[in-house]
């Protein structure tokens, strides 16, 4: 019985451990691998750096983005952390926590 008193902490700490961080590890790495795989051309996304734009085209391990009329930039498909909504109106989109972004227009 001794044996098993000191264990216990050691066992409490494995359990801690799993419980806080590999469990939602696991659960982000599901998330994203669910976000990559659905992307398709004409979706509005959010890139891990923060900039929005819709999809133009897949490739692989890339994808095209259109962040304003016919600019066009090149990311990896890992850099895409959420689909964002469409825009309620011209010029403004809603990011899924509530915040309201500017559209294409800057400094406005």
């Amino acid at each position: 019985m001794n044996q098993l008193g000191s264990l216990l902490p050691i066992l409490l700490l494995v359990v801690l451990f799993y419980l806080l961080v590999l469990r939602p590890a696991r659960t982000r790495q599901a998330k994203q691998r669910a976000i990559l795989s659905s992307l398709t051309p004409g979706l509005r996304v959010m890139t891990t750096a923060g900039l929005f734009g819709r999809i133009t085209a897949v490739e692989d391990d890339q994808v095209e983005l259109e962040i304003a009329e016919g600019v066009r930039v090149r990311y990896v498909a890992a850099a895409i952390a959420q689909v964002v909504d469409e825009p309620e109106a011209a010029g403004t989109a809603t990011a899924p926590d509530g915040i309201v972004v500017d559209g294409d227009t800057p400094g406005s």
